[in-house]
């Protein structure tokens, strides 16, 4: 089944968060060998070439690293995916008060709507 991918930014920056979604809730656990390009790029339903991209990106984070003639495999650095796990969240949060903000919420009644929210819940 192919990924769902929207037209608000290219391709392989929400290849690149998908994965990182990934690897900081757990889903792809440090040590684990990530599937192959190839692989990925049937999974996800585009061109091998962005999943490179997105791969090299992830390597460049030091989230992936790669052993000659074995694969590429999540970071075992604990402390690397809670720090991004935590700017994940942050740029969730920021993105999600913006939008609120936009559309006339201010502080006190987010806050009082989150509150309501996890009451019914």
């Amino acid at each position: 089944m192919a990924w769902e991918f929207h037209s608000n930014s290219p391709i392989y920056a929400q290849v690149i968060t998908e994965i990182k979604k990934q690897i900081v809730a757990g889903s792809l656990k440090p040590g684990t060998k990530i599937p192959s390009v190839r692989d990925l790029a049937k999974e996800a339903g585009v061109n091998p070439n962005t999943i490179q991209r997105a791969v090299s990106e992830l390597e460049r984070e030091q989230l992936v690293f790669a052993q000659r003639t074995a694969g590429r495999f999540v970071t075992n650095d604990i402390s690397l995916i809670e720090d991004k796990k935590k700017e994940m969240a942050l740029d969730m949060i920021t993105e999600f008060i913006n939008s609120m903000q936009a559309i006339g919420y201010s502080k006190e009644e987010l806050q009082k709507f989150i509150s309501q929210y996890y009451e019914q819940k």
